[in-house]
């Protein structure tokens, strides 16, 4: 049984809220911060590439030549049917049977539209037909390039293209100074998430902090999953929130 921790992402401290729990393992769905709390499962992690640590693999340094034509274009958070018809294309192909599967271009709008903080639509284009290839939808943070959501044209899968935006934002964050790229939950061992293991630099959120992941294999090991978590309130009372000045009377 899934089970989340979650709270609203609003007011004129939205940003602030959402710094600190992105650095706590959080991840942002429009105006909502969750992470993952089940009662008897540990396997959802936070993950992040460390910038500095980060040193492309020879496969990656192919994907990254194969797709140096497109144009990279950073837009503000506004949906377009362009986008939506490549979204479509990518679920109908790619997740049909998953839970975005029956989303709408409401939806999808909304998807892209409500955030409360500083995020970009980051579209890659071919120069020649002028035709949408990839779009991440990105959030700006202190520290990182959260990426909320990816998708690209499924009938180029040849080109790598979810791990060419991947290396693209880690290009982006290092030219911004910004030490890390978020990259959303990743269960160890889970095919359709294998590809994040793949990058050098890996971090992810365990027991109260980021560390360092040398051998992702590991942690499939039933001991980094234990079969229990710490109770809601216990979570809760670790959750270290932005500092606040008290309002005057």
């Amino acid at each position: 049984m899934e089970r989340k921790l979650f709270t609203a992402l609003q007011g004129e401290g939205a940003d602030q809220l959402n710094n600190s729990l992105s650095q706590q393992g959080f991840r942002r769905s429009q105006n909502v911060l969750y992470r993952p709390s089940c009662t008897d499962c540990a396997a959802c992690l936070s993950a992040r590439i460390n910038v500095s640590a980060f040193l492309p693999s020879k496969s990656q340094k192919r994907t990254v030549k194969r797709n140096a034509h497109l144009k990279r274009r950073a837009n503000s958070p506004w949906a377009t049917d362009e986008q939506y018809d490549l979204f479509r294309r990518y679920l109908d192909t790619r997740h049909a049977d998953g839970g975005m599967a029956d989303m709408d271009v409401f939806e999808f709008a909304a998807m892209i539209e409500e955030t409360p903080i500083r995020s970009r639509v980051v579209e890659y284009a071919d120069p020649e037909t002028g035709n949408l290839i990839a779009v991440s939808l990105t959030d700006v943070l202190d520290d990182g390039l959260s990426m909320v959501y990816s998708f690209y044209d499924p009938d180029q899968r040849q080109n790598s293209l979810g791990t060419y935006m991947i290396l693209d934002h880690i290009d982006i964050a290092r030219e911004a100074g910004l030490p890390y790229v978020y990259l959303g939950y990743w269960v160890p061992g889970s095919p359709k998430m294998g590809y994040k293991a793949r990058f050098s630099g890996l971090e992810a959120y365990m027991q109260g902090g980021w560390k360092r992941i040398h051998n992702p294999a590991k942690l499939t090991d039933a001991s980094h999953h234990p079969l229990s978590t710490a109770p809601i309130a216990e979570q809760v009372a670790n959750i270290q929130l932005p500092d606040r000045h008290p309002t005057k009377g």
